[in-house]
This record gives structure tokens, C-alpha cells and sequence, in this order.
């Protein structure tokens, strides 16, 4: 370990434990001030909420804090680039995807770390825990369990589930695809498209670019070239996947399929791609190397070999994609219109609300910074947009610049409470 990387490191754990342990908490959010308060929030006051929720039962969404929490369900299995380091040591993770919700869309989010590697399990445990909470947020869930555990429960919950590995990325590389292609003067119909992984965020960045109007999706797992037939290494989701790609039903490795290739995107592993490979690509090059921590080609090394633009998931380099660009507003709007459900048509208008943000996109700024509260609430209006449009709102928190300005001011506040 280096200098600086012991200094990121001694500053992260000074961040984690001081000066108290952990990054989130619990805000009390209405007044208790005397007796009178003590009487509407608890005993006898909160009697009267009870019943009205009994005799009503959608009314848990009034008188509840349902309405704007939601639990991030974790098993450890595959935390960030770390792997399967357990329920406990992904703790951190789910806590800063917690700080992340509140900080950047005042979305109150509570980790649930459970300690069992079973899809049964885990659904079970989403099934009991679903009161509580008006959306399942699925994070760092190994393939192919996150796709069992994402289609039960997508089916049998009362609430919408949202796996961020999966959508939350497709949505992300989705926006910063549009505005690099935009650059280059290329269209997503046409583009020939080598996706390097075919686990979950693979598969999620693969099914919204098909959902978005691309045509020539091909996706390699580490057997080279997914498609329809391949005799071996196969399994139900990627003889799905086979049967929506690959149109010209290319075989072979990722040196021979990248050739000629518009756009490499990489959810796959670090220095998987060479300069060989992106100087046999077609003229102005578009990579996406996602992997993390390290990247499938160094972006410099990319640059040389003449990739036109360049992003990696890193906030080290350039044009970061990142979900954090995604979630806290996506969420907003599915919670503010208490969705029944999550659809593709609300996450390719989310991805198209992202890259709007970037009315003038630039070589080296193809996406907008999840900082900034106007995305969270863009991203918002437009899933908000898509779900009454599609008739799977429940409610109607008011389209267009109205509600947007709404958000920005929610967000602002929540910011300025801390």
C-alpha cells in the first residue's frame, strides 16, 4: 500500500468512527416538545392513526413514515469490487447508499444486512419486512441469485422492488451513453455495441439500451460471445440475453468481437481491455470501462489508443457513471407517486432526465454530477411522468416544472436540517 492510499485510507476510518460510529441515524421529525405532543405521538393520540389504518389500510401511506422509507437488502455476497465479504463488512456500503438517499433525495433508507446466502431466504425475509417500508431497494446480491430473488419478488410483493445493480446501472450508463453518442454523431439504433459481463449489471445496462432503440447490443460473458445456440456455458438468463442480442450472430473473444465496434462497455474486470483492442474499433471510439476499482483499461491508455470519449465508475477519472446519479431522484418520484411497480418506461425516461441535464455535452463531460440537487429532482419528474403515463401511479404528486421545483426545494431542506 502506498502513501496515498494509506492516507485515504487512515482519513476513511477517522470518517466511519468519529465521532461516533457509522455515517447515518435516526432524525425525529415531528415535534415532542411536552405533554400535548406526547399525547398525539404516543399513547392515547396514536390510537386514532392505528384504527383509521385498520379500517383503511392504504392510509398506512398517510399516517406513516411508509411512505417515504425504504429498506436496502443485503446479503454481502458481492459488495462493490470487494466480493463476497459478508453481511457485516458490507455494513458500510449500505449505509453510505443510506446517506446517499437522504443526502440527495430525502429518501429515508435503512440498511438490512442479513446473514444468509439463500435466494429463499432472502425473499422470504423482503416478504416479512414489507409494512414497514414503501419500496425494496436490492444491493450487492451475486448473479444469479439477484435475478431469482428480483423476479419473486417483482411478482409476489405489495410494494415495488428496485435492484440498483441491475436497473440503477442500465439507467446510468444509458444517460452517458446518449450524450456520447450525441458527440460522436452516432445513433443507438445503429451502433454496434460490445458489452464485456453478463452478470447483474450487465444484464441490466443490456436490457435498458434495447429498451432505449439499440439494435446491435453484443454481450460476452467469460467464454467469449453470447448467442442463440451456443452449445455450452449457458443458462436461462443468458439464453434470454442470446435471444434479444447479437443480431448477426458473431462468435468468438472480445479481441475478435470488438472489432469495428461503435461502443465497449465493461461491467466486467479490471485491464480486460487493450489498446489493440480500442484501436480496432471504428472511428470515434466511444469505452465505458466500469469495472471497479479498476477499471478494464486505464483511461489514459485508452485516450492513446484513439477512444473518442472515455468513462470509467470512478471518481478519479473523467466522466464518472455512477448510480449515485440515479437513485435518490428515481426514487423520489417512485415513492412521491407511490408506483405499484417499476417499468422499463420509467427508467429509460429516468435515463433520458439524466442526460438532459447536459444540455451541452463536452468530450469530457458526458454526465451530471449526482451533487447536484436539480438531477434528483429532474430524474424525479420524469419517472413520475412515466408512471402516470403508463397508469402504475397511485397518486399524482404534479407533473412538470411544478413538482420538479417541489423536489429541489425538499432536497434543499433536508440538506440544510443536517
Amino acid at each position: 500500500m502506498n502513501a496515498q492510499d494509506l492516507k485515504l485510507k487512515r482519513r476513511a476510518l477517522e470518517y466511519h468512527s468519529l465521532p461516533f460510529p457509522g455515517k447515518i441515524g435516526i432524525r425525529v421529525a415531528k415535534p415532542l416538545k411536552n405533554k400535548a405532543d406526547l399525547a398525539l405521538a404516543y399513547t392515547p393520540g396514536v390510537a386514532h392513526a392505528c384504527l383509521e389504518i385498520r379500517e383503511h389500510p392504504s392510509r398506512v401511506w398517510d399516517y406513516t413514515s411508509k411512505s417515504n422509507t425504504i429498506a436496502i437488502v443485503t446479503d454481502g455476497s458481492r459488495i462493490l469490487g470487494l466480493g463476497d465479504i459478508g453481511p457485516e463488512a458490507g455494513l458500510p456500503v449500505m449505509e453510505g447508499k443510506s446517506m446517499l438517499y437522504k443526502w440527495l433525495g430525502d429518501v429515508n433508507a435503512v440498511p438490512i444486512c442479513i446473514k444468509e446466502n439463500g435466494a429463499a431466504t432472502i425473499i422470504e425475509m423482503c416478504k416479512l419486512i414489507q409494512p414497514s417500508f414503501g419500496c425494496i431497494h436490492l444491493e450487492d446480491i451475486k448473479a444469479p441469485k439477484c435475478f431469482e430473488v428480483l423476479e419473486v419478488l417483482e411478482k409476489e410483493l405489495e410494494v415495488p422492488v428496485f435492484h440498483d445493480d441491475n436497473q440503477g446501472t442500465g439507467m446510468a450508463v444509458l444517460a452517458g451513453l446518449l450524450n456520447a453518442l450525441k458527440l460522436a454523431r452516432k445513433d443507438l439504433g445503429k451502433a454496434k455495441i460490445v458489452m464485456n459481463g453478463a452478470g447483474a449489471a450487465g444484464t441490466g445496462i443490456t436490457r435498458l439500451l434495447l429498451a432505449g432503440g439499440a439494435q446491435n447490443v453484443i454481450v460476452l460473458d467469460s467464454q467469449g460471445a453470447i448467442y442463440a445456440g451456443r452449445p455450452q456455458h449457458m443458462d436461462e438468463k443468458k439464453t434470454l440475453l442470446a435471444s434479444a442480442t447479437n443480431p448477426n450472430h458473431e462468435e468468438g473473444s472480445l479481441a475478435q468481437i470488438i472489432q469495428g465496434a461503435d461502443v465497449f462497455i465493461g461491467a466486467s474486470q479490471g485491464n480486460i481491455l487493450t489498446p489493440a483492442m480500442v484501436q480496432s474499433m471504428n472511428s470515434k471510439a466511444i469505452v465505458f470501462a466500469l469495472a471497479n476499482p479498476t477499471p478494464e483499461i486505464e483511461p489514459g491508455l485508452a485516450k492513446k489508443a484513439g477512444a473518442f470519449i472515455v468513462a470509467t465508475g470512478s471518481s478519479l477519472y473523467e466522466n464518472q457513471v455512477n448510480n449515485s446519479v440515479v437513485f435518490p431522484g428515481f426514487m423520489r418520484g417512485v415513492l412521491d407517486c407511490r408506483a405499484k411497480r417499476i417499468t422499463l418506461e420509467m427508467m429509460t425516461m429516468a435515463a433520458h432526465g439524466i442526460a438532459e441535464m447536459i444540455p451541452r455535452p463536452g468530450t469530457h463531460a458526458i454526465i451530471p454530477s449526482s451533487l447536484e440537487p436539480k438531477v434528483a429532482a429532474r430524474v424525479a419528474r420524469r419517472t413520475v411522468e412515466a408512471a402516470l403515463k403508463q397508469g402504475v401511479a397511485q397518486t399524482n404528486p404534479g407533473n412538470g416544472a411544478e413538482y420538479e421545483k417541489k423536489v429541489i426545494q425538499r432536497i434543499g431542506k433536508a440538506q440544510k436540517s443536517k
